[in-house]
């Protein structure tokens, strides 16, 4: 399955599928970036990211143990300004089960 992810960067705003990915409940999980998502580098908001990314296709303990590879496969790849992008989530996701 591909996702379509918008990035805003002035708002830092991701739209997953359409819809606003809201930080709180990865924050919950981890609390890496208190001021939200970030993308473009390693750091912390990136790493927020992509474990709320994450959280929306796999459960918690998974998505714990592969967010980390996420953010530096996939979202510290992304241009630090606007995107609009597709990722193919569930290849990712099998290639990281098998």
């Amino acid at each position: 399955m591909k996702i379509h992810l918008v990035g805003d960067w002035d708002s830092r705003k991701i739209l997953l599928n359409g819809k606003i990915l809201n930080p709180q409940k990865s924050q919950k999980i981890r609390n890496h970036s208190p001021d939200g998502f970030n993308w473009g580098y390693g750091g912390s908001g990136p790493a927020q990211l992509a474990l709320a990314i994450l959280l929306q296709f796999m459960d918690e303990q998974k998505a714990l143990k592969h967010y980390q590879n996420f953010k530096f496969k996939v979202i510290s790849r992304l241009p630090q300004n606007n995107f609009d992008t597709e990722i193919d989530i569930t290849e990712w996701i099998n290639e990281k089960e098998d």
